[in-house]
C-alpha cells in the first residue's frame, strides 16, 4: 500500500519580503528607495526615425516650476513648487502649506542634438522632443 504524504509549500510572502529587503537595502548593493519627500516622476521614453520623445506627468506644476537639461544624451527633469494657503474666519484660523519636488534623469536611447531640444507643458504632461543625430554610415574608399 502506498502512503500519500502532504507537504506544506514554502511560504512565498515571507520569501519575497526577504528578497525585497535584500534588493532594496544599500548595504547589499541594492538601490535605496526614493522617499515620499523627494517624489517620483513617471516618464515615458519613445523614439521615431528623427526624434526622441520623453513624456512626464507633472500635474499641478507651472512651466516656471520646471527645469530641463540635456547633457551627454542624459535628460534631467526637475520640478519644484511651494504653495501657501491662508484662511481666516470669525471662529477659526487655518494655514495650509504644500511643498513638493520631483526629479528624474534618464539616459536617452540614441545620440541626440542637445541644442535643438524643445519642450511643452500641456494639461499636466510635459513633452520633451530631442532631434536624433543621423546615423553615421561607413564611407567606402576606392583603391587607386
Amino acid at each position: 500500500m502506498r502512503t500519500l504524504i502532504r507537504r506544506t509549500p514554502v511560504e512565498v510572502p515571507q520569501f519575497s519580503s526577504l528578497l525585497n529587503h535584500v534588493f532594496s537595502d544599500p548595504f547589499f548593493g541594492g538601490v535605496a528607495t526614493i522617499t515620499d519627500e523627494e517624489g517620483t516622476l513617471a516618464i515615458d521614453v519613445s523614439e521615431d526615425d528623427q526624434h526622441v520623445f520623453v513624456r512626464a506627468s507633472l500635474p499641478g506644476f507651472a512651466k516656471e516650476d520646471v527645469s530641463i537639461e540635456v547633457h551627454d544624451s542624459v535628460l534631467s527633469i526637475k520640478a519644484e513648487r511651494s504653495e501657501e494657503k491662508e484662511e481666516k474666519n470669525e471662529k477659526f484660523y487655518r494655514r495650509e502649506r504644500r511643498f513638493g519636488s520631483m526629479s528624474r534623469s534618464v539616459a536617452l536611447p540614441s545620440p541626440v542634438r542637445e541644442g535643438e531640444a524643445t519642450a511643452e507643458l500641456k494639461d499636466g504632461v510635459l513633452t520633451v522632443r530631442v532631434p536624433r543625430v543621423a546615423e553615421k554610415t561607413p564611407k567606402r574608399i576606392a583603391i587607386n
